[in-house]
């Protein structure tokens, strides 16, 4: 990756931006491949063959299989192919938010019915 950017100092996420899309281009593809049935069932069946298809980096590799939800946005993976994982598992959009977050997934979705998280303490990962 290039020199930080000042986005990257927003804390518990990390931004989807063009140099992690190239980064995770691959890692993406894997995604979208199990949009297919036949994948899916291949992916549950032996995940760590299935992901051998695939040019990953092992810290991509290692995100999925550890199923690290942050971590595959960390490697390049975007939320919404990242997720594909998820439903696989049997996992929703709020399961996974919620484990991103630390936090259960009903506790997650009282706070985001609340308002979302206060922008107190949560703009910045270092006090500015």
């Amino acid at each position: 990756m290039s020199a930080p950017r000042d986005y990257e100092d927003i804390p518990g996420t990390y931004v989807y931006d063009s140099e992690r899309g190239r980064v995770g281009y691959q890692l993406n593809q894997f995604c979208m491949s199990l949009n297919q049935p036949e994948n899916r069932a291949a992916f549950k069946a032996n995940e760590a063959l299935y992901l051998d298809r695939f040019p990953l980096t092992a810290e991509q590799r290692e995100t999925v299989l550890k199923r690290d939800w942050l971590g595959m946005l960390k490697v390049g993976g975007n939320i919404y192919y990242t997720i594909k994982i998820a439903f696989c598992d049997g996992l929703t959009f709020q399961d996974v938010a919620g484990m991103m977050c630390g936090m259960p997934k009903d506790e997650y979705a009282k706070m985001m019915l609340a308002g979302g998280r206060a922008p107190e303490g949560n703009l910045y990962k270092e006090p500015r």
